[in-house]
């Protein structure tokens, strides 16, 4: 392998979130040390990722089978959906190992800067689940910031006439506070103590 090479795999591995050209070339040092052992298997599990991965027709979540495992676990409450911003909020919660009921994935936060407008949100989806009477309550879970609560009251506001009971999430996320970037048991209280919408 050429240095130009090593170059362009140190250049990929920094362009994923929260990695710089520093710690780019940390993992590429570790995974060329480690080929056989660590490479090899990354690049087995990535392929079959890339070849399996599809997004939930349900939920919008992303899994190697759709409906998600999730949306097909039948020990899961039907009657909470937890509707969320985007899969790193989903994954978050359930990295949290609390909430045993259901998810909507909106698709992202409405956004001016970031050019995302309603139509770019699954909030369509979301009406179309919730209609049929089935779901009891829908907690809204979305970001602190001003986009995730703008985002909330999109949601809210779309949905509102099908009576059914709307909370959102309450103590210990922080104003401008990411769910992705919370611990585990902030999550947990902010859940517990959510209030009606």
């Amino acid at each position: 392998m050429s240095s130009g090479e090593i170059d362009t795999l140190i250049s990929h591995i920094s362009k994923l979130p929260g990695i710089g050209q520093r710690l780019a070339s940390k993992i590429a040092i570790h995974l060329l040390r480690r080929k056989e052992l660590v490479m090899a298997q990354l690049m087995k599990t990535m392929n079959s990722v890339y070849e399996n991965s599809k997004i939930c027709q349900i939920c919008n979540n992303i899994d190697t089978s759709s409906p998600c495992f999730i949306c097909e676990d039948p020990k899961r409450d039907d009657e909470i959906l937890c509707v969320v911003c985007d899969i790193s909020d989903l994954w978050s919660i359930e990295r949290a190992g609390f909430f045993s009921g259901k998810y909507h994935v909106l698709g992202g936060k409405l956004s001016a800067v970031m050019g995302v407008k309603p139509a770019d949100l699954d909030v369509f989806g979301l009406y179309n689940r919730l209609k049929s009477g089935a779901i009891k309550e829908v907690i809204m879970a979305m970001s602190a910031d001003i986009d995730g609560q703008t985002t909330m009251l999109f949601a809210n506001e779309k949905i509102k006439d099908l009576n059914i009971n709307i909370t959102t999430l309450s103590h210990g996320v922080p104003i401008g506070g990411e769910l992705e970037n919370l611990d585990d048991g902030t999550i947990i209280a902010a859940f517990n103590q959510r209030r009606n919408v």
